[in-house]
């Protein structure tokens, strides 16, 4: 599995509420997509402009062939299209064997 981490900076609080709602609409695209396997956007407490788009895929290639090339990703770049200027870093991860699944 490969984790893509995508780093947002939205300074304007009015676009802050227009990209939750736009990525609110665009992940039941990332659902249907038999690619991805989870995702999860997190704003920053200590500064909410920055926000965190943590996306799980199957493999960086089944993500950049297999989801950008099917029929979920040009619904899903329309839709978070007006953002992408905001992108500071969007980068690819594996995981290592440092994992706690947590405690709930």
């Amino acid at each position: 599995m490969t984790v893509e981490y995508v780093r947002y900076r939205i300074t304007d609080p009015e676009r802050r509420a227009a990209f939750e709602k736009a990525y609110a609409a665009a992940v039941t695209h990332l659902y249907a997509a038999p690619q991805c396997v989870g995702y999860e956007l997190s704003r920053g407490v200590e500064d909410p402009q920055r926000y965190v788009l943590r996306i799980e895929w199957t493999s960086v290639a089944d993500h950049e062939h297999g989801f950008r090339a099917g029929p979920h990703f040009p619904p899903f770049r329309d839709g978070t299209a007006p953002f992408a200027d905001d992108i500071e870093e969007m980068r690819h991860y594996e995981r290592t064997l440092v994992v706690h699944k947590g405690r709930l």
